[in-house]
């Protein structure tokens, strides 16, 4: 008995290290690459940059941003002036020869309502960029401490295979010594086993978790399969949201500020059609030769075409349909934004009570439970199934506390979605 108390009590003790480590995982966990050893560990803001780099979405907006330039280049150009030449008769003697210049001229305010049009879809393509660029940090964010909590699952998990193999050795000697029953080798067997596949399913999602991280990170790939993260020890207070009103009220949210800009171009459309509705005038100044009278005589002229069949009216009333649709597109981006909001912040202050109960209480209570049985089993106090009872707890209790971490990123990174910055961040555990 003594023979087996001591082994046991080493690996209780080298076991402790594993659930509360003091280092970073990319520390703790084997690496299989020489190529990703040299590399240093990926911390998330590096991430975040590697992917704004990287991002092809990003990138094509940036050229739809440019684009809009263009477009309001030509809206401020003004309508070309022309110049005709006319030849009457091609006997020299009574040849006629005439030189006009016309000149259109807008009125009604066309051209200023063109270009508020084109500034209006420049600036939409500029909050459709902060929109996806806060996409593209939140979605690298919650890649990023997916992987990295799906890192500390393999090591819980390998650790608990660890010690599930070692009890299962001890058991088993045990039973051949005749000092326990075969009933209890059966039961440690098929917990080893269910360890085995929790095992196995923690190494499937970190690889497919490594692989969504990576795919973001383009050329820089290879830097996922080593993260700069260690669960956070601290504690979490709570954060101070800003209240509903006070959220649909903000210029910042991408999804109300691209509405209202729907809104602002759709009634510059409106505006323009009605300008149009007004005709243009052309001047004409010219000169004309008339050989049979042997003189020059000055022509001018103004043109107008007269609105009797065409007024425009069926674009005007196109431009105020869809401008009232776009108001209603504004009512419903606000209820959105609105239930988003309430369910995102819900979720949030939840999530923060549970890492905060887990850590205050559940994690020291199963930690100090856990240390009892040790003592208790090195005393002979306790079983060692009780024993390895107080670890599984601990382990469980950990694994459930790196769900409650995950289930915030994932919180986190949502609301960073909608408010289109990272100004959510600091609702995260901070890391040590």
């Amino acid at each position: 008995m003594r023979s087996l108390t001591v082994p046991l009590a080493t690996l209780f003790a080298l076991t402790a290290a594993t659930i509360f480590p003091s280092t970073s995982l990319a520390q703790a966990l084997p690496v299989v690459s020489s190529q990703v050893a040299t590399a240093p560990a990926l911390t998330l803001n590096e991430a975040i940059e590697l992917a704004l780099q990287y991002s092809p979405q990003l990138a094509a907006n940036q050229h739809e941003l440019a684009a809009g330039e263009g477009a309001v280049l030509q809206a401020r150009a003004r309508p070309n002036p022309e110049i005709q030449a006319l030849v009457e008769d091609t006997r020299r003697e009574s040849r006629t020869t005439t030189l006009q210049f016309a000149q259109p001229i807008e009125l009604g305010g066309k051209r200023s309502a063109r270009v508020a049009v084109a500034e209006l879809g420049q600036a939409q393509a500029s909050v459709d960029i902060q929109a996806r660029r806060a996409q593209v940090r939140a979605d690298v964010a919650e890649a990023f401490y997916n992987a990295a909590i799906a890192q500390e699952r393999v090591r819980l998990a390998q650790t608990s295979a660890d010690l599930a193999g070692r009890a299962a050795d001890a058991v088993t000697k045990r039973v051949t010594a005749g000092k326990v029953s075969p009933v209890e080798e059966t039961r440690v067997n098929v917990a080893r086993a269910g360890v085995r596949v929790e095992l196995l399913q923690a190494e499937g999602e970190l690889r497919s978790s490594r692989q969504r991280l990576a795919l973001l990170l383009g050329p820089a790939a290879a830097r996922a399969q080593m993260l700069d993260w260690r669960p956070d020890t601290g504690s979490v207070q709570a954060q101070t949201l800003p209240t509903t009103n006070t959220l649909v009220a903000s210029q910042d949210v991408p999804a109300l500020r691209m509405a209202r800009l729907e809104v602002d171009r759709r009634q510059a459309m409106v505006d323009l059609e009605r300008a149009r509705r007004v005709p243009d005038v052309t001047l004409t100044l010219g000169a004309k030769r008339d050989e049979a009278i042997g003189r020059n005589q000055t022509i001018i002229g103004i043109a107008m075409p007269l609105p009797v069949w065409d007024t425009n009216r069926g674009n005007l009333l196109q431009a105020l349909k869809m401008h009232g649709k776009a108001q209603a597109d504004l009512q419903a981006t606000q209820i959105r934004v609105e239930t988003e909001w309430a369910q995102l912040s819900e979720r949030l202050r939840s999530t923060q009570a549970e890492i905060q109960t887990l850590r205050s209480e559940i994690l020291p209570g199963a930690e100090s439970a856990w240390q009892a049985a040790v003592t208790g089993f090195e005393l002979g106090k306790f079983s060692f199934l009780e024993t390895l009872d107080a670890q599984r707890t601990l382990l469980q209790a950990r694994a459930q506390y790196l769900r409650a971490l995950s289930e915030l990123y994932r919180t986190t990174s949502d609301i960073d979605r909608l408010l289109g910055s990272s100004s959510s961040s600091n609702a995260a555990p901070s890391q040590p």
